[in-house]
């Protein structure tokens, strides 16, 4: 039976992080996974440019049962030090909105940097792997696997969430956890796009396509300012895949459609000041012209113009406008999820360095634990970070 000192299950960002970083230390290091190819995750987001991290990764902008885990691994390992890593390799990148990192060229630059890094470390990397089961021994675990058992002193779990099956998705992890007694919290899809009820989706179907400018809320409180993107199924877009997060089903969203104006205020100048303007045509001159005839195909005085419109009808055109109110039928779910919330409870993980406190040499790693980060590459940043720390410590 091949004896390792670590085993790292799940050849996706984290996996690769850790392995390597173990590997550097001098251990013995193994990094399994059942796929063909390594990081296929990486290789698919950001439209293929990967959005590898965010320079604003603070612990703020993570979802976690215990906000206060993520703090240490991302403190130990930060953006700027992953940007430093890229940037010995030579990676070419840029700056999005908010602080978002993409590559330049292609997603396979920066896989490619992560794979160098394993080969570099001296860490052995084997693919077609299937874990069909783990035990542990006086000496540590035993994996019976598609390829022959394996022996290992540490153990890593970095095989990820459910979202996205099509990439090969599994609960492997989260059962593997359970297995060993470690409390795992219940799963759902995270940023993800909304489905809406029929009339919803009857109406708004038409504007498949048309993007705009908003400010999202949900009822929790908390808000996004972002894009909204109309789809032939409801509702996506950087500020609904945001505010997916903190939705629960029954809930409705609050969107401002004109976040930089005061709604009442500018229709009441609108009206002292450009009398003779029709309702549609003023905000025809603020939003896409295809979402205005649809949003005001109830609004009786569209045409009027806004100097004629009486005082009670204003401040229902201006609700509408900052207060619009639409209530999802669901999600799409995992099929299309970037991330799944829920997973490995933290509370049985040491922050500083992801060892189970149940299950001496055992760590978990990534999207299999409880922490979701926003949009923008800040799930990225806690595969570096929390992958960073499980290696200095396997």
């Amino acid at each position: 039976m091949q004896h390792w000192d670590v085993v790292v299950i799940g050849a996706g960002a984290a996996g690769l992080m850790c392995a390597a970083q173990a590997a550097y230390r001098g251990r013995r290091v193994l990094l399994v996974d059942n796929a063909k190819k390594a990081g296929r995750k990486i290789l698919i987001s950001g439209g293929g440019r990967c959005n590898f991290t965010n320079i604003n990764a603070q612990p703020q902008a993570y979802l976690c049962h215990n906000p206060h885990f993520v703090k240490s691994a991302l403190t130990r390992y930060r953006a700027q030090d992953f940007i430093e890593l890229v940037e010995r390799h030579g990676l070419s990148f840029h700056e999005k909105t908010l602080g978002q990192l993409f590559c330049d060229e292609s997603a396979q630059d920066l896989l490619d940097i992560l794979l160098t890094e394993l080969q570099y470390a001296g860490a052995t990397l084997q693919l077609r792997t299937e874990i069909l089961a783990v035990s542990t021994t006086d000496l540590g675990f035993v994996l019976t696997t598609s390829q022959g058992p394996l022996e290992c002193d540490s153990l890593v779990v970095a095989t990820g969430g459910l979202s996205m099956p099509k990439l090969g998705a599994t609960p492997f992890g989260l059962k593997l956890a359970e297995q060993f007694g470690l409390n795992v919290y219940p799963t759902r899809a995270g940023l993800v796009p909304f489905t809406l009820h029929a009339h919803d989706k009857s109406r708004f179907e038409p504007l498949a396509g048309v993007s705009l400018d908003c400010l999202v809320s949900s009822e929790s409180g908390h808000q996004f300012r972002e894009n909204l993107l109309f789809t032939h199924r409801g509702l996506s877009g950087p500020a609904m895949l945001q505010i997916s997060n903190y939705w629960w089903p029954g809930q409705a969203l609050r969107i401002n459609l004109l976040p930089d104006l005061d709604s009442h205020e500018w229709l009441k100048a609108s009206a002292r000041e450009r009398a003779r303007v029709s309702c549609k045509n003023l905000l025809n001159e603020q939003l896409p012209k295809r979402f205005v005839e649809v949003f005001l195909a109830d609004f009786k005085d569209a045409t009027t113009a806004i100097g004629q419109l009486p005082s009670e009808q204003r401040q229902q055109l201006a609700l509408m406008l900052s207060e619009w109110l639409i209530k999802p039928n669901g999600n799409e779910g995992y099929r299309t999820a970037e991330v799944t919330l829920g997973g490995v409870d933290t509370d049985e993980l040491s922050s500083k360095t992801m060892e189970s406190k149940k299950v001496p040499g055992m760590y978990f790693i990534g999207e299999v634990v409880d922490v979701t980060g926003w949009l923008g590459g800040y799930n990225f940043q806690w595969a570096w970070s929390c992958g960073w720390a499980a290696g200095q410590a396997v």
